[in-house]
């Protein structure tokens, strides 16, 4: 049980040795590596992970085998102890050759995105050049399922955007509101991301040069602007949704700290999949994890598809806010009303 536990880590762990050995700023000793690929698990599962010295000389070894990346680790004495680095510094196991794990992996990428070959024309040329450079003994088929739905509504609208982004270009849109009336905007758009099986464009609005989230099914149609387009050079949206869960970012709004108690039973599930990159768990006994996020409506929306196997604790504004909609249900439910 152990060896496959340490063998599902493994390249997790490897990741983290990679970092220490290209840096040259410090020394590493094997108890510096240990931890480091520690912290690193507990980052990447939500909870502790035992790494032992051997585990990290295992991995390694495996580090410098034809088997894995060929990697030159230098074995340093300083007095009774040794430290570890790579000898090319600007070694990374991040630009060595595929392994044949990765290559399938890879393939089995191409035929996810082969997919979306009807909205991106462009891309049938690069995914026959890759399907032929990947293709593993003539094997073509997926053995691997992707929850990604080509036929939901608003689909359509990526490759236009994605070619105004491209090229940097203004657009007018009308949009239709699930509870509002329809309106008209002048948008310079940014990116396009994808949430719960939706997609959603973020972009500039003209009108007052605030970021807004479009859902592209709520889309009734986009055409050409003649305005100056306005490039984006204040947001990182590799960072932007870390604040929250989803896409939705109310404005001044504070995040919060959102302490969560969790049935028994659910708290494993929570665990293995942390339902924010913040997460910790604070009491394991009692089923206690924080989370620290600005609060959305897609909080309150995973929070209430726990149903009893969570209670929130804090704050007690999101608090009040769950119990009003768990009222709500009970009036809905309610058989002597």
């Amino acid at each position: 049980m152990t060896e496959r536990k340490n063998n599902k880590h493994q390249r997790s762990r490897c990741r983290a040795l990679d970092k220490c050995l290209r840096n040259r700023t410090r020394h590493y000793y094997i108890e510096d590596l240990v931890e480091a690929c520690k912290i690193a698990l507990e980052y990447e599962y939500g909870e502790p992970v035992d790494v032992s010295r051997r585990t990290v000389i295992n991995d390694m070894n495996y580090m410098e085998s034809n088997a894995g990346y060929q990697a030159d680790i230098e074995r340093i004495a300083d007095g009774r102890r040794k430290y570890y680095r790579y000898a090319d510094p600007d070694f990374s196991i991040e630009h060595t050759p595929l392994t044949d794990d990765e290559m399938q992996k890879l393939q089995e990428t191409v035929l996810m995105l082969s997919r979306f070959r009807s909205q991106f024309p462009w891309m049938e040329d690069l995914l026959i050049e890759l399907q032929t450079k990947f293709r593993l003994d003539g094997h073509t088929e997926s053995v691997i399922g992707f929850d990604t739905n080509i036929d939901i509504k608003g689909i359509e609208w990526i490759e236009p955007l994605f070619q105004y982004i491209v090229n940097g270009q203004t657009v007018e849109m009308t949009y239709q509101p699930f509870d509002k009336p329809q309106c008209q905007w002048t948008l310079h758009p940014y990116y396009i991301k994808q949430y719960n099986n939706r997609w959603f464009l973020f972009a500039r609005n003209d009108k007052d040069g605030k970021i807004i989230n479009a859902a592209l099914d709520r889309i009734v149609s986009v055409s050409l602007s003649g305005k100056r387009y306005i490039p984006n050079t204040d947001i990182d949206f590799s960072e932007y949704f870390d604040d929250v869960i989803g896409v939705t970012i109310p404005l001044d709004v504070p995040q919060e700290q959102v302490s969560l108690k969790f049935s028994s039973h659910r708290l494993p599930y929570v665990l293995s999949k942390p339902l924010h990159l913040s997460q910790k768990v604070k009491d394991r006994e009692q089923g206690i994890v924080e989370i620290t996020v600005i609060p959305n409506r897609e909080l309150e929306a995973q929070l209430l598809s726990f149903g009893s196997d969570v209670e929130v604790l804090a704050p007690a504004s999101l608090r009040n806010q769950i119990q009003a909609q768990v009222q709500k249900m009970h009036e809905l439910y309610d058989e002597c009303k």
